[in-house]
């Protein structure tokens, strides 16, 4: 099946007019466009209205999706100035990707983004190649899950060597699997496209992994187009601080302006322009398992939902420099785009993040974490049915948060 899927691929490579059938924005452009440089797979529901594209060679990430087929709008963030030039930069890899794999944490002694006692900076951060620029392995495929896998040996800053493997299986939902999931009715003039994926992590070492040499995570990172008219949306559980901690994380990147964040006491709001290089955390005492995004201007409503165990608080923690509590984490983040010192940008694009808990694990367990993605694209009216269901906000509230 592999082998005749990759060939139907290459015989439509040699077509030189497709990448003009369908006009910049569009999944059909995204399709053709990622097609010429790299082997893709798309998933299809049964109407072919939700598609996905998937690229093994990206680590399996879903590149893009859509509710519409082909001239429908394309979801995800790519960056095709740097796909289409082949280059592999040093740090790291802004290909773009709707949702992709990575591991935690960034930061702290346990980083697996720092090599051994290096300065916590820029010019000393890598992203592990593993989860970077080498691929994922195809284990199986039909027209609506793909199964992928990886075996990687990775040593942190405080020079652990964690040998795993990952399995990743990407499904794409059907409309009644997506209402279940979310345990709502869609509206008929709802256009929508859900798809999950599931992420199984195994110590394939001989040592456990414990707090003394540190733990890794499973991180799943959404990366979408910004916009001035797009607002993140996170709600969280109202709680005393004295029993649950602060409300967000704000000083990943240095504090978060008062314009660009506003927290209310059970929802908070969050700028996506792709300005502003600022990101934000929910510890899982506060985190519930869902966070989402709305574009006033397009009109779409954007839904990450997420494994959260409510008994499991250790989570990696990847803010910069040697920490304190490096188990105190978070659960969900997001993060906005923006210049970096030198001017230089990786997008802009902005991001939707979940994590699972710290990885303590023994030789030969697993931790699994599902994420899933929905985007709804409709009238305001509809739309704001959703938003106040699973967001616990409505369209004109989000659209008017922030300035």
């Amino acid at each position: 099946m592999l082998t005749s899927c990759n060939r139907k691929e290459r015989e439509i490579d040699s077509s030189e007019t497709l990448i003009e059938t369908f006009a910049p924005g569009t999944f059909g452009y995204d399709h053709d466009f990622l097609k010429k440089y790299k082997e893709v797979i798309v998933l299809t529901s049964r109407d072919k209205q939700a598609q996905l594209i998937i690229c093994p060679e990206y680590q399996g990430r879903v590149m893009t999706s859509t509710a519409e087929g082909p001239a429908g709008f394309s979801y995800g963030w790519l960056n095709y100035d740097l796909i289409a030039s082949g280059k592999i930069l040093e740090h790291f890899n802004p290909v773009g990707g709707e949702e992709r794999f990575w591991l935690g944490p960034e930061g702290g002694q346990f980083s697996l983004f720092f090599k051994p006692q290096r300065g916590f900076d820029f010019t000393n951060w890598y992203v592990p190649k593993e989860i970077d620029t080498e691929p994922f392995t195809t284990l199986s495929l039909n027209n609506q899950e793909v199964v992928f896998q990886k075996e990687m040996t990775l040593l942190n800053y405080s020079n652990t060597e964690f040998r795993l493997n990952v399995k990743r299986t990407i499904r794409l939902l059907e409309i009644e699997q997506i209402s279940n999931n979310l345990n709502i009715i869609i509206p008929t003039g709802i256009k929508q496209v859900g798809f999950e994926s599931e992420n199984i992590l195994t110590n394939k070492g001989e040592n456990t992994w414990g707090k003394d040499s540190g733990m890794i995570s499973i991180w799943i990172l959404n990366m979408l187009n910004p916009s001035p008219a797009t607002t993140i949306v996170i709600p969280f559980k109202k709680a005393d601080e004295s029993e649950s901690g602060k409300v967000v994380t704000d000083d990943y990147f240095g504090k978060v302006p008062s314009e660009r964040l506003v927290v209310g006491d059970s929802v908070l709001f969050f700028k996506a322009d792709g300005k502003k290089r600022s990101k934000i955390g929910i510890s899982p005492k506060r985190a519930l398992p869902i966070a989402g995004s709305y574009d006033s201007a397009k009109g779409i409503l954007s839904i990450i939902q997420f494994s959260i165990t409510e008994d499991i608080t250790d989570y990696v923690n990847s803010l910069m420099g040697y920490q304190e509590n490096p188990f105190e984490g978070d659960a969900v983040n997001a993060y906005n785009d923006g210049p970096l010192e030198d001017g230089d940008q990786f997008g802009p694009f902005y991001e939707l993040e979940s994590s699972s808990p710290a990885a303590a694990l023994q030789s030969g367990e697993s931790l699994s974490h599902v994420h899933r993605t929905y985007h709804f694209q409709g009238g305001k009216e509809d739309l704001n049915l959703l938003a106040v269901a699973l967001l616990k906000a409505d369209i004109a509230t989000i659209s008017t948060a922030l300035p």
